[in-house]
């Protein structure tokens, strides 16, 4: 063998009694672990272990929850912090999240508090590595020094990043972790992060970043941000060229003169409850108010002018008054239903039943202003239909309501036509109105969508009754469509399973 080999040889081995009382410790929380002794306990022994391998005058586990972080475990002169709160918002904790996995931090780059309260302790320096499933940060472990301007080495790098895998591996199984807060750690870091220097230029992108904007790092990278950043502590929305919202934070980063840490997070759904509730509000009021008025026009009518008003003219108002509460009554019981995705609606247990039969009976509930206006071209027999029959008077009512609102009065009748196939029964409303563009054939399902907006509108209306339909059929296990109608005007069509066919397909 030769003098180097020999040399080389014999610098391993040295190193071998140091390795092999790390390896036997690990070794150790492995059989805590294996024994049911998870969680805290073998997280607690794992730092022990990793504080005497790394020479450290203390060490800790921060726990990365939903809202928060917090310090849930802590040896020898880190002690102290156990349940000490993290802050996941602060810029310098962002820093060091979004930054390399291991860094060797010294005060200048924590919070002012927390640096204070490491320097009381005669603690100048932290070496830190984050505890990652996957491209997930779950939690940072960090080891403490006295010496302010000491580095760590490629062994050192090591085992902390040893000890973070260990850590990690607790979250993975689920093994007594995690302990803070409610929620479940895989919502700790949904949020995307970005650095931006002092000319808004994009230095660091985290994976999450990709995820919440679908941009990758290789393209943002030195580019400037895809929307506005905000001031320190300003909290702003933006939506994206796709439609979806983010909620957007910012701050400056500390020790880097300019630079800023931006944190964001899909917000569309947020946006979209917060847009439903302001719009069920306004719609809510402009939509009771005209029947409530007229209501009250006629009733004042009656009670300062009821003897001179003649025979006639008192059954009209009557007659008007009771047209209008109708009105008003269906369309609480709209507002009622739709304010709520978990709201009972066509809610009877399903059962064959005669759809000519129910369409003839729901034709005869319409208003007269809408009977007059429907033809009615129904098949002498029909196979029976799998649903709820009560409901069939609701959903003709929004069907045809809809067609007459955009089909003006000389066009040509509103149609009900019925049919059936070999596995479901249907019927159509089609009128030869404005029609529906194609891109709007589903849209118009969704709840308060109006194909006009603002002051361009010209038909009134909630924008519920089609919503209100396809709940009801959906339920029913069937399922209704738009679609535009040759020569002009809209089809639409609703489907039922068929009540004398199994689910095989046998009759």
């Amino acid at each position: 063998m030769s003098k180097a080999g020999t040399t080389r040889q014999t610098q391993g081995m040295s190193h071998l009694p140091e390795h092999t009382g790390v390896i036997a410790g690990l070794a150790g929380v492995i059989d805590t672990i294996n024994a049911g002794s998870a969680g805290l306990p073998a997280l607690t022994r794992l730092l022990w272990v990793a504080q005497a391998g790394l020479g450290a005058e203390g060490m800790s586990f921060a726990e990365y929850g939903p809202t928060g972080g917090r310090v849930i475990a802590a040896t020898g002169a880190a002690e102290w912090a156990l349940g000490r709160p993290v802050d996941l918002a602060d810029p310098a904790i962002m820093a060091l999240r979004a930054g390399p996995r291991i860094q060797d931090v010294p005060l200048s780059l924590l919070p002012e508090w927390l640096a204070g309260q490491l320097a009381g302790r005669g603690l100048f320096r932290v070496f830190y590595c984050r505890a990652e499933l996957g491209s997930l940060a779950i939690g940072h472990v960090q080891a403490y020094y006295r010496d302010a301007d000491g580095r760590s080495g490629p062994e050192q790098h090591a085992l902390i990043q040893l000890a973070a895998a260990c850590a990690a591996h607790q979250y993975a199984d689920s093994a007594g972790l995690p302990v803070h807060d409610d929620g479940p750690v895989v919502a700790a870091l949904t949020d995307g992060l970005a650095i931006v220097d002092r000319e808004g230029r994009v230095r660091l992108w985290n994976p999450a970043a990709e995820q919440v904007t679908g941009r990758m790092a290789a393209e943002m990278l030195g580019r400037p941000l895809p929307f506005p950043v905000p001031r320190d502590n300003e909290v702003i929305e933006h939506e994206l060229a796709d439609g979806r919202w983010l909620k957007i934070t910012g701050g400056v980063l500390p020790g880097t003169g300019e630079s800023r840490v931006v944190t964001f997070s899909d917000a569309t759904e947020q946006h979209r409850r917060e847009h439903d509730r302001e719009l069920f509000i306004a719609v809510t009021s402009h939509e009771l108010r005209t029947p409530v008025t007229v209501i009250k026009g006629y009733v004042d009518t009656l009670t300062d002018h009821w003897e001179s008003l003649v025979e006639a003219d008192r059954r009209e108002a009557l007659r008007a008054i009771g047209q209008r509460a109708a009105e008003l009554a269906r369309l609480v019981d709209r507002l009622l239903s739709a304010a709520t995705d978990a709201g009972a609606v066509g809610g009877q247990p399903s059962a064959p039943f005669d759809l000519v039969d129910a369409l003839r009976a729901a034709v005869a509930e319409l208003p007269a202003e809408l009977r007059r206006r429907l033809t009615v071209q129904l098949p002498v027999d029909l196979p029976k239909a799998l649903g709820d029959r009560a409901s069939l008077a609701t959903v003709l009512t929004e069907l045809v309501t809809n067609a007459d609102k955009y089909t003006d009065d000389n066009a040509d009748p509103v149609e009900l036509t019925a049919g059936a196939d070999a596995q479901s029964v249907f019927f159509r409303v089609s009128d030869r109105g404005v029609g529906v563009r194609p891109e709007h054939v589903e849209r118009a399902f969704d709840r308060f969508w109006q194909g006009e907006s603002g002051n361009r509108r010209r038909y009134p209306g909630a924008g519920l009754g089609l919503y209100l339909v396809r709940r009801i059929i959906e339920r029913q296990n069937g399922w209704v469509s738009l679609r535009p109608r040759q020569g002009g005007g809209t089809v639409a069509e609703v489907r039922l399973p068929r009540g004398d066919v199994t689910m095989s397909g046998e009759a």
